[in-house]
């Protein structure tokens, strides 16, 4: 009988064959016995069991989330439409500018020429300041080239634009190279983490009611309607809705959009900000005459 051939020494090189081969072996089981989300829709409800399982934040789901749901969207899904842009008119006089910036509280506005849909430039609202200075300054000197985009350019793509190029505003427009709305970095940022609180939002505590330079006054939408009728000694009725924006939305019909009027109540509100399917700010006024509801705003 033939004695048995010693075996060769495992070399280096098959100790890691066999180890990739191992690995890759549990790799195949573990897939096997938990498949991996094979759509995004399945990687959505996969987030949601991990925050019930508190392995990540509600916070981190949100975001998270938005950034998958972000990829399918394009600058015509969340941009501001051309009715309800706030725009500035090249030939206007000082005054009625600066009313327009006082009102909307912006600070950037793309300026027009002739036609709303000529837009030629944007206008910082801290650069009109220098008008005040120095009368002599021809407005358009002071305007900073407009960024176009295209309606079906992608969120994430714009995104990148916006950080590279450190603009945050562009101007979007069809496929017929109309002006179709406008587009901020903010709206986009929002889509992934949520609102962003800025100099417009209440503060905990704080009133939801301010007086603006013209008199008028600025409203959370979010404000106790006690508070709105403390401010204008009015009768607005407080046991049906619990803010002013529910309010206002059931009068109207339907949640408001920016730069659309209504009274109620013999006061005169004017959407300053909306958001998320909401009115962050409405312009409040006394109601003088018939308001022109649905009316977009210059």
């Amino acid at each position: 009988m033939s004695e048995p051939q010693p075996g060769r020494p495992a070399r280096a090189g098959d100790k890691a064959s066999l180890s990739s081969d191992k690995r890759s072996l549990f790799e195949r089981v573990v897939e096997f016995l938990s498949p991996g989300p094979d759509s995004k829709d399945e990687l959505i409800e996969t987030l949601a069991d991990a925050e019930l399982k508190e392995l990540i934040e509600p916070e981190s789901r949100i975001m998270l989330e938005g950034v998958l749901r972000m990829a399918d969207m394009t600058a015509g899904d969340v941009m501001v439409a051309a009715p309800r842009m706030d725009l500035l008119d090249i030939d206007a006089p000082y005054d009625e500018l600066l009313a327009v910036v006082i009102d909307t509280g912006h600070s950037r506005f793309p300026v027009f020429e002739g036609e709303r849909d000529q837009v030629i430039g944007m206008l910082m609202a801290k650069d009109l300041l220098k008008l005040q200075r120095a009368p002599e300054l021809n407005l358009r000197a002071l305007l900073r080239p407009a960024v176009f985009v295209p309606e079906t350019k992608g969120l994430n793509e714009l995104l990148r634009d916006f950080r590279s190029n450190r603009n945050h505003l562009a101007i979007v427009i069809d496929e017929f190279g109309k002006t179709a709305g406008l587009l901020t970095i903010e709206d986009v940022l929002e889509e992934i983490v949520g609102e962003i609180e800025d100099e417009f939002d209440d503060k905990d505590g704080e009133s939801g009611v301010f007086t603006l330079a013209d008199g008028s006054q600025r409203v959370a939408g979010d404000a106790a309607i006690a508070e709105v009728n403390a401010a204008f000694a009015s009768q607005l009725p407080e046991d049906a809705f619990d803010t002013i924006g529910g309010l206002v939305a059931h009068e109207h019909g339907r949640v408001m959009r920016r730069g659309e009027t209504v009274d109620v109540g013999g006061l005169r509100f004017s959407v300053m900000l909306a958001r998320g399917g909401a009115v962050r700010w409405f312009k409040v006024t006394r109601a003088e005459g018939p308001a022109d509801a649905g009316e977009p705003a210059a």
